[in-house]
C-alpha cells in the first residue's frame, strides 16, 4: 500500500492533536522536541541543522517523500530502529494519507 491524496482539513487536525507538540512547520520557527518540518519533502533523514538526531536516523539514508512518510508514519520505531521519536504511529492508512496531504501544503 502507498500514499493516496487525503483530506487536508482532517490532516490539519491530526497534526494539531498528534504532532504539533513536538514539531514546527514554518521556516525559522526552530526545532522543538522534534525537528522543524519546513522543507520536509525532498530532504534526507537526519539533516535539519541544529537538531540532534540519533545515528540510526542519520544513517537511514532515505529522502522524505509521500511514500517514505506513509511507511514511516505507520510505525516510526520499526521503520527507523533506534529513532528517538516516541510517537507510536498512525495505524490507519486514511489517517496517514490525510496527514501527509496536510504536510504537503504546509511545509513548503
Amino acid at each position: 500500500m502507498s500514499f493516496a491524496p487525503g483530506d487536508e482539513k482532517k490532516g490539519a487536525n491530526l497534526f494539531k492533536t498528534r504532532c504539533a507538540q513536538c514539531h514546527n512547520l514554518e521556516a525559522g520557527e526552530g526545532n522543538k522536541i522534534g525537528p522543524n518540518l519546513h522543507g520536509l519533502f525532498g530532504r534526507k533523514t537526519g539533516s535539519v541543522e541544529g537538531y540532534s538526531y540519533t545515528d540510526a536516523n542519520k544513517q537511514k539514508g532515505i529522502t522524505w517523500d509521500e511514500n517514505t512518510l506513509f511507511e514511516y508514519l505507520e510505525n516510526p520505531k520499526k521503520y527507523i530502529p533506534g529513532t528517538k521519536m516516541a510517537f507510536g504511529g498512525l495505524k490507519k492508512p486514511k489517517d496517514r494519507n490525510d496527514l501527509i496531504t496536510f504536510l504537503q501544503s504546509s511545509t513548503k
